[in-house]
């Protein structure tokens, strides 16, 4: 029965954000149960692109993603993919009548990330709006499950809140994307010249940008709204220990949140939830 391989597909999926990402899995076990699985898959299908660019060095990379979007199309256009991530994740597009346009622009950004790039601002808000903003889009289509006018209202929101946590991505692996992956996002920035004057520069920008996405998650239904605020509050809590330390141990360590912090985090969110959000 496809049935059952439409849930294994859903649970590799939900497996696949638990391995990769202890924060999002707690965010999305906050959100109601008729949406968890179809945030999954969003996940998961945009963490499989992720690892393409970013971990396969021994392969060709060009070649895997290309593969990668003609199979994503297939399975948009047959409605299966033999492929279990893919496949939770058409279900979800057509589900949700997920927005094509989105799905481009998420590949065409991890496309620009088979180059070498020197970021300046407008490669740098193409690759943001591809990479994060797409993203919270297709995840807000989820949200308001199929509400027009309450997406138009909240959409952009929702590219706010995705800018912000990929630049806050950005400031805590800028020593890993630069030495590793020779990858550096921010418009016109040299490495050899970061030093807490320009942290605080990027700084100040991603503060703005919390601020603005705060009234966002306070617009949203109510099945979303604590699950995108403990996500909120991770970043957030990660930002503000970014902040804490010099531009040399940015570039020396990268900064994290334990799992044990981060499970009193989605705790004391609840809390501060109730009497801030409602």
């Amino acid at each position: 029965m496809k049935k059952l391989f439409d849930e294994l597909s859903y649970k590799i999926s939900k497996e696949t954000t638990k391995q990769y990402s202890t924060s999002f899995s707690l965010g999305i076990l906050a959100l109601a149960s008729s949406i968890r699985n179809p945030i999954y898959a969003i996940y998961g299908y945009v963490r499989l692109a992720d690892e393409i660019v970013d971990s396969f060095h021994e392969y060709d990379k060009s070649k895997l993603l290309k593969k990668f979007r003609n199979e994503t199309l297939e399975a948009l256009d047959e409605r299966i993919s033999l492929n279990p991530i893919l496949q939770s994740f058409q279900e979800t597009v057509h589900q949700y009548n997920i927005d094509a346009s989105l799905i481009d622009k998420f590949l065409t950004s991890m496309e620009m990330d088979l180059e070498k790039i020197d970021y300046n601002s407008d490669l740098y808000k193409e690759y943001i709006l591809g990479s994060a903003e797409v993203v919270g889009l297709m995840c807000l289509q989820v949200f308001v499950e199929g509400n027009k006018e309450q997406y138009e209202r909240l959409k952009p929101f929702a590219m706010k809140l995705g800018s912000v946590f990929q630049k806050v991505n950005f400031l805590r692996d800028l020593k890993d994307d630069y030495e590793i992956l020779g990858r550096c996002y921010f418009p016109d920035l040299d490495i050899s010249s970061f030093d807490n004057a320009v942290k605080l520069s990027i700084e100040k920008d991603i503060a703005t940008e919390f601020k603005e996405a705060l009234e966002g998650i306070k617009m949203l239904p109510p099945s979303s709204r604590f699950g995108v605020y403990v996500a909120y509050r991770y970043y957030n809590s990660l930002f503000t220990k970014i902040k804490r330390r010099s531009a040399n141990t940015i570039m020396s360590e990268r900064i994290r949140i334990s799992n044990g912090a981060k499970i009193s985090l989605m705790m004391s969110s609840y809390l501060q939830y109730k009497t801030s959000l409602l």
